[in-house]
């Protein structure tokens, strides 16, 4: 079930507000584009290849060309500190500095999809309805225009379900994404995976040369 849209204007200020916290806690060490195309090198052997999946359980890796630096840097940090859980990614994060960190984040973020949108197999137009409540943080389309948060359009279908899935078992650890996702079946998660990902202009692949 998908929450009312009451709930969509307590996300929406609680997104907002949490992005002025991170506006203000002053500028960041900059990322480092260059430097992180060859950080990036123990990161391509999954992420870089498309349509790459996850051994066990089986999903695709996800896209990272494109995604807003500032949530790479987060997620790579909840891999640290095993707010996600993940093993492959908790050993390849753990040794990162925050320097690391930024400059893989700067680097992935260069990368721009000229690809078309996905085929999807969940129902894409029931998940445009539900998606509603998501628009707040993540934008209408799947193209947040707040940089803490994810982009999400033309990410893969499968790990879009995935994610959600986690986080309503508490395997992903963010306490907004924990009241979004606690009344959603498995139908609605398998709508809203398969309308972010058929959006365009989204995510790409970082393929390094």
């Amino acid at each position: 079930m998908i929450r009312s849209t009451s709930w969509y204007f307590v996300v929406a200020g609680i997104c907002s507000v949490l992005a002025g916290i991170v506006r203000a806690g002053g500028d960041p060490p900059t990322g480092d584009p260059a430097a992180g195309k060859n950080k990036f090198a123990t990161c391509a052997g999954c992420h870089a290849i498309p349509g790459y999946t996850n051994a066990y359980p089986n999903y695709h890796v996800p896209r990272l060309g494109g995604q807003h630096p500032d949530y790479i840097v987060a997620a790579l940090k909840a891999y640290q500190a095993g707010d996600r859980s993940h093993p492959t990614m908790h050993a390849n994060a753990f040794s990162l500095s925050e320097q690391d960190i930024r400059d893989i984040a700067a680097y992935v973020a260069g990368f721009t999809s000229t690809a078309p949108a996905q085929p999807v197999q969940g129902d894409a137009v029931a998940g445009k309805t539900k998606s509603t409540v998501c628009a707040a943080c993540h934008g209408p389309d799947g193209n947040s225009s707040i940089t803490l948060y994810p982009r999400l359009a033309g990410q893969y279908e499968d790990y879009l379900r995935k994610a959600l899935q986690d986080y309503q078992a508490g395997k992903r650890n963010n306490p907004i994404m924990k009241g979004m996702v606690a009344t959603l079946s498995e139908q609605d998660m398998a709508d809203l995976a398969a309308f972010f990902a058929s959006q365009v202009n989204g995510l790409g692949i970082a393929q390094q040369p």
